[in-house]
């Protein structure tokens, strides 16, 4: 009888989150919140009516595989080797900051003082500050083209920057992970994890090289056909386990690098659009429904409100400071520099991908997942807002259109 009652619970979850997920839409709020807030309210933290269990984190993890997955494939790889050293710089600026303070604010607050380098505490103030780095620009982009401002010099900047961004993110979760031996890592020194890391990245470039052109002649030989998103899947799925198994870094690492190794494809828009399928129907609303599932607030605390709300200013001033600082920086003027570092401080899909890898690592406690949920609401409504005000008065670059084609960068987390 248990069996059966996972197809209730299914069905829950899956009409729960489109529901809060339309409603979130209609109110200009990304999807994911309104799901988050559906995984609330049937959840233990309101009404009880579902609750987590292997099953369903299980179901999350391959959520996570695909979005990361998704998100490799709508990566503008031309773009991304193309962009200008500008880019580059406001992108780890933009990580470092916000991962630094992320750090102190975690240290201070936490342990009164900064932990001992390499401790098991000293970890786990690096990954809250990890979680900080995610960037997730749909919400910009999305307002950018309302305001035809999305074709311009610093609609482009920021794209360009938040595409750098993800990766750099991904890299610096996939050493935080391996250097505290999360998981299947290892752990061990830091000379050790940047060669499991390197190793996993020429590894994975060398074998690209050689399953990029077996898909290249694929796609002309069996264009538009479904063999090719369900060959890609399989590959992300075998990347994926070949991270974890034999290098010790996430497997969201090798599917954000499959992705990007088919992103290339003549028919990469129509892989994506395969596993988008997927991902939407039923694996993403499973992964963003259960993150409210795993919430429980009778563990707040007045230390726990403080951190939170610290925690969401942190995260918003530090990308600001970063990403903005760069851009003055470049000579541009500092209402341009402001936009920059607004319009580089929303969070989304990618702080949750992190914070849910800690969580399985033990690098992070469960309650500290309404810190990152109500950084994703406020950052969400803040920044449309904020650049409103900013782009107030000004000319368009170039007519909005909401049926203009979205770019492939546009749906980064």
């Amino acid at each position: 009888m248990e069996t059966f009652n996972i197809f209730k619970d299914l069905a829950l979850i899956i009409f729960a989150a489109e529901f809060f997920g339309l409603l979130a839409k209609k109110c200009k709020a990304p999807q994911v919140v309104g799901q988050i807030i559906a995984g609330l309210l049937i959840g233990p933290a309101v009404f009880g009516l579902v609750g987590s269990s292997e099953f369903l984190n299980e179901m999350a993890e391959i959520g996570v595989v695909l979005l990361m997955f998704s998100a490799g494939l709508e990566t503008d790889l031309k773009e991304l080797i193309r962009t200008g050293p500008l880019a580059l710089l406001v992108a780890c600026v933009g990580v470092f900051v916000p991962l630094l303070g992320g750090f102190v604010l975690f240290s201070l607050l936490m342990y009164g003082g900064f932990p001992e380098t390499g401790s098991q505490e000293f970890f786990k103030a690096l990954f809250i500050g990890s979680i900080m780095t995610a960037t997730s620009v749909t919400i910009t982009v999305q307002t950018l083209r309302e305001l035809g401002k999305l074709k311009g010099k610093i609609g482009t900047l920021i794209l360009s920057a938040a595409i750098i961004d993800d990766v750099i993110g991904i890299i610096v979760l996939t050493f935080v992970i391996s250097l505290s031996g999360g998981e299947n890592a290892s752990g061990g020194s830091i000379g050790k994890v940047l060669i499991q890391i390197l190793l996993f990245f020429v590894v994975t470039i060398g074998a690209g090289i050689l399953v990029y052109k077996l898909f290249k002649l694929l796609n002309k030989r069996y264009p538009h056909r479904r063999r090719l998103p369900i060959f890609g899947l399989a590959f992300a799925m075998i990347l994926s386990f070949c991270a974890e198994e034999f290098f010790g870094i996430a497997d969201i690492t090798g599917a954000y690098a499959a992705g990007i190794i088919l992103s290339s494809l003549k028919d990469s828009d129509y892989v994506a659009q395969k596993m988008d399928i997927s991902s939407y129907m039923i694996f993403g609303p499973i992964f963003f429904v259960n993150i409210g599932l795993k919430t429980n607030f009778s563990e707040m605390t007045s230390e726990l409100v403080l951190f939170s709300v610290l925690f969401v200013i942190v995260s918003l001033i530090t990308k600001i400071i970063g990403c903005g600082a760069v851009a003055k920086l470049a000579k541009n003027s500092w209402k341009d520099s402001l936009k920059v570092g607004v319009g580089m401080m929303t969070r989304g899909e990618v702080a949750l991908i992190v914070a849910s890898k800690g969580l399985s690592a033990g690098l992070m406690e469960q309650k500290y997942f309404v810190a990152v949920i109500l950084l994703i609401i406020c950052s969400s409504i803040a920044t449309p807002i904020i650049l409103k005000l900013l782009y107030r008065g000004e000319d368009n670059d170039a007519p909005a259109n909401e049926n203009q084609t979205q770019e492939p960068a546009q749906a980064q987390a």
